[in-house]
């Protein structure tokens, strides 16, 4: 159990233990999730079938009582399909705009590689910007607003990787992985008599996550923190054979992170092991690599922890 110092905390530990009633054993991941709320982030999950990607994201919601809409990405679906479309009303004499599936506060994107280019594109700005634009129309999506999309890192037949700029809009990029077989145990036993999540039920509001939002900005964080953030993010950009580094996206999306993690972790202020923490989750998806470095084996995490481990970390102000 967390110790309450804020109220945030202790709303943070309800909804973990919510999650945790259909969700085995996958604390960290959780509390990853709810750092991108909190941070007011999207996440890319990427994952094997069957793990649970779905299940978490409807667990969420549920446990905010906040709307969630699922897109099963196909190569068949049309951008319209995402942001909504106008159709003409003969009884007005009008165009009517009808809503697409990005008009929810969490929308799920399940397998989103699967989509075409263009479909794929429908979401760069409401993902950046929490509007769509439909016939020279800005519409605002319901706040908060939050998508977390699905891929398969093993199944390529039929996909279209992520573009760049769409990667970037996504603040972590985590994996949720095999369950111990304890927990694999456990999961089973708790099927037995039906799905618990339709019994799952929220512990908290959308204003609650409103204000943890608020809070989370105002966690305080050093000049010479700050600066170890820029250094980290700066190497990835320098590493020899990496062919793109981290955006300056990515640097706010570090210093976001870290400051999540230290309200999560009941403190008001980020220390660098907040940093370190966040570092892959944040960057990983941002650096190219080239193809040298793809057949040698290198992994972006592997050039992280490099540039982390070179890195002086920083001790107090005269650092």
């Amino acid at each position: 159990m967390l110790v309450c110092l804020k109220g945030g905390i202790c709303l943070i530990n309800k909804i973990v233990e919510n999650i945790e009633k259909v969700i085995i054993g996958k604390r960290e991941q959780i509390l990853l999730v709810i750092n991108s709320l909190i941070s007011s982030g999207h996440i890319l999950i990427e994952d094997v079938p069957g793990v649970g990607k779905t299940r978490l994201v409807t667990a969420l919601a549920k446990s905010v009582n906040a709307s969630c809409k699922r897109i099963q990405f196909t190569a068949d679906v049309l951008p319209s399909d995402i942001t909504g479309f106008s159709v003409y009303n003969q009884k007005s004499g009008e165009f009517e705009f009808k809503q697409g599936a990005v008009m929810s506060q969490f929308v799920l994107a399940d397998e989103i590689n699967r989509a075409s280019p263009k479909t794929q594109a429908a979401l760069l700005e409401v993902m950046e910007e929490r509007t769509v634009t439909v016939d020279g129309t800005t519409y605002k999506v319901p706040a908060p607003f939050m998508v977390m999309a699905t891929q398969n890192p093993v199944e390529f037949s039929g996909t279209f990787p992520l573009p760049e700029a769409q990667l970037d809009r996504f603040f972590i990029k985590i994996s949720i992985g095999y369950p111990s077989k304890e927990d694999e145990l456990r999961i089973i036993g708790m099927h037995k008599a039906g799905d618990p999540i339709n019994d799952l039920k929220a512990v908290a509001s959308v204003d609650d996550i409103f204000k943890m939002q608020e809070e989370v900005k105002k966690v305080y964080v050093k000049e010479n923190v700050a600066k170890y953030i820029v250094n980290i993010v700066g190497k990835t950009r320098n590493y020899e054979g990496v062919e793109m580094g981290a955006s300056p996206r990515a640097s706010f999306y570090l210093l976001r992170g870290a400051q999540a993690n230290a309200y999560i972790n009941n403190r008001d202020y980020v220390i660098p092991d907040d940093v370190i923490y966040m570092s892959d989750y944040v960057l990983s998806h941002r650096i190219v690599l080239s193809d040298k470095l793809k057949f040698e084996g290198v992994t972006s995490k592997q050039i992280i922890e490099d540039i982390l481990s070179k890195e002086k970390v920083p001790k107090d102000e005269n650092d």
